[in-house]
């Protein structure tokens, strides 16, 4: 008697254990399947991330440059010099993971109110970079355009970018926007005369008639706007393009930005739900 029911408390004890073992074990198998997908989004690279996102533009407000020396007690200029090796920089990272569009904010129409010192300089800095790195952008397939109004520059400096244009238009690679002598609102006024110009009705004018009345008309629309430096500000750059626009804000400057850090905007970017007011 006493055997018998010691003999089914046993079973029942056993039935349970397996039970509880299966389930155990299905659970640890849930666990692992998650763990695995984590460790494949981790290892997600950069260029994936970029492919998966569908990330084709990157607009960037390089700032920080003059900052950054005056912290190490240097000439502004030395700021603005370390501003375009970090352009090459994340030139090379922008072909290396894929993004097609990068977009800098290098010289705005407010800029001419700065010391006339440091405006030509930045003219002169310009015009030795492009004629500097021109040869070695083409190869690379790098394709160079500006947007702005370059008009006011000198004739030599308009010569220089005329010839990087006309160098580099039939590459295939990165393109390289350079915002120079510009400003958002100067840039919508142009848009506006240039369609009233062509005779366009009121009714005739829509969001798209204005798009291709920009200097940006043919590139689409910024992704992702990075600013450097900590300022949370757009400081009349690229108004109508970025409507939609993720914004990143690093606290870095300009000079200290890199491949790690274009990197970690793309992760960023990835992690960000770009809804369209949907």
């Amino acid at each position: 008697m006493y055997i018998a029911i010691i003999f089914l408390a046993s079973i029942k004890i056993i039935t349970q254990t397996n039970i509880f073992t299966n389930r155990f074990v299905d659970i640890l198998h849930i666990c692992n399947i998650i763990g695995v997908m984590k460790t494949q989004e981790k290892d997600l690279t950069t260029a994936e991330i970029v492919k998966e996102t569908n990330l084709k533009h990157i607009a960037v407000i390089m700032d920080g440059n003059r900052r950054w020396a005056k912290e190490k007690n240097l000439p502004s200029a030395v700021g603005h010099k370390k501003g375009v090796d970090a352009l090459k920089a994340t030139l090379r990272a922008c072909k290396d993971f894929g993004i097609k569009y990068l977009t800098v904010y290098a010289f705005s129409t407010e800029n001419w109110n700065r010391k006339k010192e440091e405006v030509d300089f930045l003219m002169e800095l310009l015009a030795i970079t492009l004629t500097n790195e021109l040869a070695e952008m083409h190869s690379e397939g790098v394709v160079i355009s500006f947007i702005g109004d370059t008009t006011k520059l000198s004739d030599k400096l308009q010569k220089i970018l005329n010839n990087s244009v006309e160098t580099t238009k039939n590459n295939t690679g990165v393109h390289l926007q350079i915002a120079f002598n510009y400003g958002s609102r100067d840039e919508i006024v142009h848009a506006v005369k240039s369609i009233v110009a062509k005779g366009y009705s009121p009714d005739e004018i829509t969001e798209e008639t204005i798009s291709k009345n920009l200097y940006t008309s043919n590139i689409p629309d910024p992704d992702l706007l990075i600013r450097t430096g900590g300022e949370k500000r757009i400081s009349n750059y690229l108004l109508w393009q970025i409507a939609y626009s993720e914004i990143l804000v690093k606290k870095e400057y300009w000079p200290e930005f890199d491949r790690n850090s274009l990197a970690q905007a793309v992760e960023e970017f990835k992690n960000r739900q770009r809804r369209f007011g949907k």
